[in-house]
């Protein structure tokens, strides 16, 4: 019985350290430094799918769905298994918290997911609109990391609402935006929900992205 017991516990182990080695091991960070792009590893055992609604979506005012798809390198074909995590702030431009975070939710808070294309490239996710920040001039955003099948990891320019009061040029005509588009979404109202839209293409304008 007790034999039993150890190779059980050799066998988790040895499960856990795989699962480690793909976070760590196999995935390697391109397009440059990025600080909390590894928190698109903390989806844990959850099973992902092309759709998520990020927490407090129910209760919040302005209720966004965000869409889109994204291409592989050349910018027409759809890509399959691929991870989109995002987190945002709340309304107030808080990332808010509930206490007893770990890992990157103690800088991130708690509104954020972990979407995962299908064969079709179609990603889409549910959530509040968030505010700037307080007393700042940063327009209201949201965070999109990307993790590739293949292990490539990154971050793309931040989600941007048209309209917003502190827009500037650098939001609303940039340069060599990754990702292929430029972040600015126009909402559309459709019954309850304002509905923007946003597609990728994978390593586009992504320094050290090899096609």
């Amino acid at each position: 019985m007790k034999s039993i017991f150890l190779i059980f516990i050799v066998v988790l182990i040895t499960q856990c350290s795989y699962a480690q080695s793909w976070n760590v091991g196999n995935a390697k960070l391109v397009g440059g430094p990025c600080e909390g792009c590894e928190a698109i590893f903390e989806y844990d055992d959850r099973d992902l799918n092309n759709i998520d609604t990020l927490p407090d979506f129910t209760k919040s005012r302005i209720k966004l769905k965000v869409t889109g798809t994204i291409y592989q390198a050349d910018g027409h074909t759809p890509a399959a298994g691929v991870i989109l995590y995002v987190y945002q702030t709340d309304a107030h431009g808080i990332y808010v918290t509930k206490g007893g975070e770990t890992g990157w939710a103690k800088r991130h808070g708690y509104i954020r997911g972990w979407i995962k294309t299908g064969k079709d490239g179609k990603y889409a996710f549910y959530t509040l609109k968030p505010g700037p920040y307080p007393d700042r001039t940063t327009p209201a955003h949201i965070h999109p990391t990307i993790l590739e099948p293949n292990g490539k990891y990154y971050w793309l320019g931040a989600y941007h609402f048209v309209g917003d009061e502190f827009l500037t040029e650098k939001e609303t005509s940039p340069t060599s935006p990754r990702g292929g588009s430029s972040g600015l979404i126009a909402l559309k109202k459709e019954g309850d929900l304002w509905v923007g839209n946003r597609d990728f293409i994978l390593g586009e304008n992504i320094i050290g992205y090899k096609k």
